[in-house]
């Protein structure tokens, strides 16, 4: 499996290859099935061929147990590492989402609070990281993840250690770790680093996130890093609109190239990250003592070009400048090219065998007149003058030197790193310095746990005076706010209540409510007493009143299925009226009220249900007169009609009815009379 896709490959019996995600210098990412734990991962396949076999193996696990020890909610977690047939990999969480360097190609050049924002989380991990012995060395956009719900991850912490261990770097030949515009100027010129090494590179984002570039540009690497060397980061307000001061001073002190000026870790660089932050939320545009205490000591001057005299850079007051020369950059030649440079030197020179040139010493200064020989001076004043002299000049030294010495150092304690700890590991770790103790107001915190310590002032690392206060301010956790409640609430009162509490009213869906009035809130989600970070959205349901119910046209209809149906709906149905109709069936609807409309669930509808016919026997009129068959009939509600029999005698009686007698039929039929 060393030179074909590892695709579909089992590694270890235990991780299923799946699709490539990322490929880089050192590895290849795929997402990958843990058989085992039945859950997805991401495997990290080292190139086959990297390090130096059985040395690099065991260098490489060395590495991924000490970044697997790193647990912090910024921090990739490192799952497994393992060697399957030559091939050495790790399996790590899998953060869905995109790297920084996606947004920084959106959103360059962003606003400093919002770069901040980025960083603060990543700084949080390499501060982590540094208190546990482990330094990143890699650190750049690439290798900054932002998953889909927004967490910001740090990964590859320890692989650039374990591919740089034992190996010679060099301008042409060797391996360079790091991608080298994120390389601090010792690991070019000197190959070594530490924790500040990490800090540098985070300075470098930093700018890049503000001015949508990085701060040294070039046709090759070797032109890159040559600045890294010899050029300071310009400040980013020279190239963005709207960065204080303060924030030019926290890149300054950030990418500071004498390392010793750089914050010593990252914790220092997340106490001075979170004091920028604040001023920042504060809309401070200006901060004169913040900007001054940022500021590193040396101020930063161009490095001469090959041949000129030495450039020195001063601190204020410094007597012994420190002096830069442009062979200082071990192993890269000069990139616009050295016309003086000796034949035979070349880029592949080891970083240890070179240092800074020494000025010539002056040829000896010719003899052009004679010296006059100065007057004898008495013997005896000579013998004792000068060891006096020197003794008073060496007893002055001494005590200006011890003075110094204890005024401006040895009377000091340093302040020790407390950041991230405990309130009680703090306070004792502070105490037993030497130190008194007050805390501020606590601070919410997205990567500080809840009661531990977030900054402190005087800052970690400062040396000041036995038995002064060291104020320690502690975290409150995230930022969280409970749900109120909002049942029945107008939409403007629930959205006033929620901005109380930092909180937004999102979506809002009406429905019907037969208990809520109208325009007042039914529900929410998330629920009353719900935990939500400032800015979150709670969606509410309002009432619109109560459903108006379609009543219908139920005349000359089935009555039970009128009933039935309405009684569906919500309504009372009321069909105790019933009356005989001769034209409506029995059990059918004569009449409604209300005639058709809307009523609300739990209103009456009245139904008039037909008997159907009004049916009455026909009694027998037969052989009676004329005028008593009428009246009798007519009494009984029919109709009476008569006619003439053939052969009609006149005398006036019924012969014969129609219907006959006995039959049942509706009132107000007509009965035909024949009379004789």
């Amino acid at each position: 499996m060393t030179d074909r896709e590892p695709q579909g490959q089992l590694l270890d019996g235990r991780y299923r290859v799946g699709p490539r995600i990322a490929r880089g210098g050192m590895a290849s990412v795929h997402e990958a099935l843990d058989l085992r734990l039945h859950r997805t991962v991401a495997v990290k396949i080292m190139h086959p061929g990297l390090g130096d076999g059985t040395d690099f193996a065991a260098r490489f696990v060395r590495e991924a147990r000490a970044a697997a020890k790193l647990s912090h909610p910024n921090v990739v977690a490192v799952y497994d590492q393992g060697e399957d047939d030559g091939t050495v990999f790790l399996a790590m969480e899998l953060v869905t989402g995109h790297t920084l360097r996606d947004t920084i190609a959106k959103e360059s050049p962003m606003s400093p609070a919002r770069a901040l924002a980025l960083l603060e989380p990543v700084v949080s991990a390499l501060a982590a990281a540094h208190r546990a012995g482990i330094v990143h060395r890699d650190v750049k956009p690439e290798n900054v993840l932002i998953a889909d719900d927004g967490r910001v991850k740090v990964a590859d912490f320890g692989l650039a250690k374990a591919v740089g261990t034992d190996t010679q770097h060099t301008a042409t030949g060797g391996v360079l770790i790091g991608t080298v515009s994120y390389l601090a100027p010792e690991l070019v010129s000197e190959g070594t680093s530490d924790a500040r090494a990490d800090v540098y590179a985070v300075g470098v984002m930093l700018y890049e996130l503000l001015t949508g570039s990085k701060p040294h540009e070039g046709e090759t690497p070797i032109q890159v890093a040559y600045k890294h060397v010899h050029e300071d980061v310009p400040a980013p307000s020279l190239r963005a609109s709207g960065v204080p001061s303060y924030v030019d001073a926290l890149v300054a002190r950030a990418t500071a190239r004498d390392r010793s000026q750089r914050p010593a870790d990252a914790s220092v660089l997340l106490h001075h990250l979170h004091r920028v932050s604040q001023a920042l939320s504060s809309g401070v545009s200006d901060d004169e003592d913040l900007t001054q205490d940022l500021t590193p000591l040396l101020a930063a001057i161009p490095a001469p070009a090959a041949g000129s005299a030495p450039v020195e850079e001063h601190r204020v007051g410094d007597t012994s400048p420190e002096v830069w020369e442009p062979e200082e950059l071990t192993g890269l030649a000069d990139p616009d090219g050295d016309p003086s440079a000796e034949p035979g030197a070349g880029p592949s020179t080891a970083a240890a065998a070179a240092g800074p040139t020494r000025p010539a010493r002056p040829a000896s200064r010719p003899a052009s007149r004679p010296a006059s020989r100065p007057a004898p001076r008495p013997a005896g004043r000579r013998r004792w003058r000068g060891p006096v002299v020197l003794l008073l000049a060496l007893l002055l030294a001494s005590g200006v030197g011890l003075g110094a010495w204890w005024f401006g150092w040895a009377r000091y304690e340093t302040v020790p790193t407390v950041l991230g700890q405990s309130r009680a590991s703090a306070v004792q770790e502070l105490e037993e310095a030497g130190f008194e103790v007050d805390l501020a107001d606590g601070v919410y915190s997205e990567s500080v746990d809840k009661n531990h310590v977030v900054s402190s002032t005087p800052a970690p690392g400062e040396r000041v005076l036995p038995g002064e206060t060291v104020t320690l301010v502690l975290s409150l956790g995230v930022e969280k706010y409970p749900v109120p409640g909002l049942e029945g609430l107008t939409t403007d009162a629930a959205r006033a209540a929620l901005a109380e509490v930092q909180l937004e009213l999102g979506r809002v869906k009406e429905k019907f409510s037969e208990k809520v009035e109208s325009g007042l809130v039914i529900r929410h989600d998330p629920a009353e007493g719900k935990q939500l970070r400032p800015g979150s959205v709670v969606d509410v349901v309002v009432s619109k009143g109560r459903r108006p119910l379609n009543v219908g046209d139920w005349v000359g209809k089935d009555a039970d299925r009128a009933e039935q149906t309405l009684e569906r709906k919500g309504l009372v149905v009321d069909r105790s009226q019933e009356q005989y109709d001769n034209t409506v069936p029995e059990g059918f609807v004569i009449a409604q009220n209300p005639q058709g409309g809307t009523l609300f669930r739990g209103e009456t509808v009245t139904l008039v249900v037909s008997l159907g016919p009004d049916l009455v026997t026909v009694p027998s009129v037969r052989a009676q007169g004329v005028e008593s068959a009428r009246q009798e009939l007519e009494a009984l509600g029919f109709v009476v009609e008569t006619r003439e029999a053939s052969g009609y005698l006149g005398l006036g009686y019924v012969f014969s009815q129609d219907p006959s007698a006995g039959e049942r039929i509706p009132r107000g039929s007509t009965i035909t009379l024949t009379l004789i």
